[in-house]
């Protein structure tokens, strides 16, 4: 099943297509609209960009307790081969976890963050908001629960494979790399960490200092 993806074309012919990866589950709906403000950047400076939505995620038909990160790492592959063209991968957060498998001319990450700490992240959610309604869990119990049956964390109804998966997944090398962390410096951009805040978010700032990195390290890889 093809999912949804949203696409922007620049006017004339494309320097190259920018696909980006979301971070996932709930981060990717905090940081969804800084996304399409920095894919409108680019397009204004002659690049194509790409948002596809991954399987059980956003405007996606299949439910998420069917979906594994192999899965995710298929669709993206399939995503990126339907690309003509120079690309160029731009992932953030847990989205490095599968954007290594496609061929592009390069890679461009913000904030990676390994499985392990992501599923971390999850199951104390769950654990505080199981605390909260009175209920007993721990993140012992809940990995013993998730062994066996889909576990419902943050909203996100993960299967025993998503869960397994995750917890052992680290980024992938890949080259040309630029990975930029949020602050100042060469390898910082300007912005606020969205996927910490409690509902979605736009930082335009942010969408403009993304979009300004990826064409300069698209310039410095020899796309022009």
């Amino acid at each position: 099943m093809a999912e949804h993806c949203f696409h922007l074309e620049p006017t004339g012919a494309p320097r190259a297509t920018i696909l980006f990866v979301p971070p996932l589950f709930e981060e990717a709906n905090r940081t969804r609209r800084t996304l399409v403000l920095a894919m409108r950047a680019l397009a204004a400076d002659g690049f194509a960009a790409q948002l596809p939505d991954l399987p059980g995620q956003n405007e996606s038909l299949v439910p998420l307790a069917e979906v594994d990160l192999a899965r995710w790492q298929d669709a993206f592959t399939e995503a990126a081969a339907t690309i003509d063209g120079p690309l160029v991968i731009a992932s953030l957060r847990g989205g490095t976890l599968i954007d290594h498998r496609p061929k592009a001319a390069a890679w461009w990450r913000l904030a990676p963050v390994n499985g392990a700490s992501l599923l971390r992240t999850l199951m104390r959610a769950r654990v505080a908001a199981d605390r909260e309604a009175g209920l007993a869990s721990s993140l012992d119990s809940l990995q013993t629960e998730a062994a066996t049956a889909p576990l419902l964390l943050a909203g996100n109804r993960l299967s025993p494979a998503m869960i397994a998966q995750l917890g052992a997944a680290e980024t992938q090398p890949v080259a040309p790399l630029r990975t930029v962390s949020l602050g100042s410096g060469a390898d910082a951009i300007t912005g606020t960490p969205l996927w910490l805040r409690a509902e979605p978010g736009e930082d335009k700032v942010m969408a403009e200092a993304i979009a300004a990195d990826i064409a300069a390290w698209s310039t410095t890889c020899g796309i022009s």
